[in-house]
């Protein structure tokens, strides 16, 4: 039986391969899995089934800091995506889909969240990149600002 308040979609366009994370009304997680390939390939082709399959009333995507590609198109196309079909979104920080670790930034460069403030600080060793899909949606701080989150400019 479908569930009467419409799901969450969670999408994480830093990691690699693309996160997602699909949740009840209750903001319960049903099923995550990951879609090997670049955002630019598999997000709208990703989107475009979850539609036809899932009655989806809410996206919310990880808006960095980290893979300015992945940031922008994930924006673009949920912002399209709102325009055009009515579902809204909203953003959460890279930071809580991966514990609050290091995230990779440019070179040896990574963003580190010190308190609140996010600064940049370099590692010589390379720090692996791990990201999750939490089991509620409770346990994420929803951001104001929904944008793109890049943090240091683009190159």
């Amino acid at each position: 039986m479908p569930d009467p308040k419409g799901r969450t979609l969670l999408i994480n366009p830093i990691a690699n391969p693309l996160q997602l994370g699909l949740y009840d009304g209750e903001g319960h997680r049903i099923r995550s899995w990951e879609e090997e390939g670049y955002v630019s390939d598999r997000l709208v082709e990703t989107l475009n089934r979850l539609l036809d399959e899932e009655r989806i009333e809410r996206i919310l995507y990880a808006n960095g800091p980290g893979s300015y590609m992945g940031i922008k198109l994930a924006y673009i196309t949920l912002r399209t995506l709102e325009m055009s079909r009515g579902i809204p979104f909203a953003a959460v920080s890279a930071f809580s889909l991966n514990g609050g670790q290091p995230l990779k930034a440019m070179g040896k460069l990574y963003f580190v969240k010190e308190k609140e403030t996010i600064i940049t600080r370099k590692y010589e060793e390379r720090i692996p990149q791990s990201f999750g899909m939490p089991e509620c949606l409770d346990s994420l701080e929803i951001q104001e600002e929904r944008t793109p989150d890049y943090r240091i400019p683009a190159v």
